[in-house]
């Protein structure tokens, strides 16, 4: 028992971290009026906020993830939690849109990029057992997904009994928690004050991203403005890719190795997960903004709708380990894919009849039943492609690609819907949404067959802190 116990103190305060940041990229879906009234700002304007906190974390998770090794796990975590909870509080105290993105956007995402990375690593490396690994990455995923899917039920009760400020007071408090629940984690690889850091590389990674998602943003305002944005995005990562090549060639470590995308099994996992986030974060920015915007529901009736979502994500996520045991990890994110597409065909298919509020339950607890059974096996295939001395790159690399599907899936679904809340737009984003789901799925279905063995390393002989499980 006492292992047992052991193990829950370690994973605590792991998979709440994972819990908040998920939380923080969803729950603002169902204040889009109260935060536009209050702040005399704009539908767009609180897409565009929700869309750069989603968009930082993308372009900063991968220098993120490089300086666990320069600084240590540990250090990395707590001084993402205290720049996080300093955003938090200063969101809460917002007096208009400029100050909001500042603490929303800006600094949540910040210190979401510095403590993401340290919550797969340490979890790697404290997690020795394959089947213990499996369990604390479950439960990580589960953590994470239900963040995402009760954050609009969540923000929609405070929102509703308090204010929307209150929401962010309610993250500022779960930070604290965080920090105190931290305290007894032990870091097992000392940190190298001396390994070098590839700032030019973590600039020019960052600012690609920032142009191509800016890029997507803009494509209902000017569309030339929006070509020459993904243009300049496009040619900024480009240059990123041969800053990187330039510095293997000449022995220097750079920001990403390329060596991480030699993998075909990796590449196909990452396509998965951020598939997976795009269609998650996709569909509750338009169904949230359909129903308050178009329908006309409050911020409660709108996340009591989402219940649905975090409904499907819990039952499937708690049969996890089981489903494991008895399927291989290709079979289950190919059947989350399908199921997650039938839940959006379901939604788009309610459009001509504009029905009643519950009538989209079923849909959003397909699209929750077929998240919860692939978040984690897509984590699972992507980690246990590399060895331990890769750990901090990949697990960069990972969250990055899975929170740029976050901003994209905000973004691009966001900016076909307000382009005409009021003209087909909502049935466009989701069919948006499910064409996007096939993509996943062809990415899904070229997976390996056999269950692929892990990496070298991937299951050493127990670290420090081993002994917690």
């Amino acid at each position: 028992m006492a292992t047992v116990a052991g193990a829950r103190r370690v994973l605590a305060p792991l998979a709440l971290a994972q819990f908040i940041c998920s939380f923080a990229g969803s729950n603002m879906n169902v204040m889009i009026n109260d935060i536009s009234k209050d702040l005399d700002t704009t539908v767009q304007g609180v897409q565009v906020a929700i869309t750069v906190f989603l968009l930082v974390m993308a372009a900063l998770m991968i220098p993120g993830g490089k300086l666990t090794d320069k600084w240590g796990r540990k250090r990395c975590l707590l001084a993402g939690l205290v720049v996080y909870g300093v955003g938090a509080v200063l969101s809460a105290a917002a007096p208009g849109l400029g100050v909001l993105i500042l603490g929303n956007s800006i600094l949540e995402g910040v210190g979401t990029a510095l403590l993401i990375p340290p919550v797969y690593i340490l979890t790697t490396l404290l997690f020795t057992g394959t089947a213990s690994r499996a369990r604390a990455f479950g439960a990580i995923m589960a953590m994470g997904g239900i963040g995402a899917a009760a954050g609009p039920l969540i923000g929609g009760l405070i929102t509703s009994a308090i204010s929307w400020r209150a929401a962010f007071v309610f993250q500022a408090l779960v930070i604290v928690v965080i920090v105190v629940l931290s305290r007894g984690l032990a870091d097992p690889l000392p940190p190298d004050p001396a390994r070098p850091f590839d700032t030019v590389g973590a600039v020019l990674s960052a600012a690609g991203l920032v142009l191509l998602v800016t890029g997507i943003l803009a494509v209902d305002n000017n569309g030339w403005l929006a070509l020459g944005l993904l243009l300049a995005g496009a040619l900024v990562l480009a240059g990123f890719l041969a800053w990187v090549r330039g510095r293997e060639r000449a022995g220097r470590e750079a920001l990403l190795s390329t060596a991480l995308f030699r993998d075909r099994t990796s590449n196909l996992g990452l396509v998965t997960q951020n598939t997976q986030w795009l269609m998650l974060m996709g569909v509750s920015f338009t169904v949230a903004a359909y129903l308050q915007v178009v329908r006309g529901y409050d911020a409660i009736e709108t996340g009591v709708i989402f219940t649905a979502a975090t409904l499907g994500i819990l039952a499937s996520s708690l049969a996890a380990g089981k489903l494991a045991r008895l399927h291989t990890q290709r079979g289950l994110i190919m059947t989350g894919f399908v199921v997650t597409i039938t839940g959006v065909a379901v939604l788009l298919a309610l459009v001509p009849w504009k029905p009643g509020a519950w009538a989209f339950a079923p849909g959003l607890l397909l699209i929750g039943l077929g998240l919860g059974v692939m978040l984690t096996p897509s984590v699972n295939v992507v980690q246990s492609c590399f060895p331990e001395a890769r750990q901090g790159e990949i697990s960069g690399l990972s969250r990055s690609v899975s929170n740029l599907g976050s901003s994209l899936g905000t973004a691009v679904a966001g900016t076909i819907l307000v382009a005409g809340l009021s003209k087909g737009a909502y049935a466009a984003a989701m069919a948006a949404l499910a064409v996007v789901g096939l993509g996943g799925l062809t990415a899904a279905a070229l997976l390996p067959r056999a269950p692929r063995p892990a990496a070298a390393g991937a299951a050493a002989a127990p670290s420090p802190g081993a002994s917690r499980q």
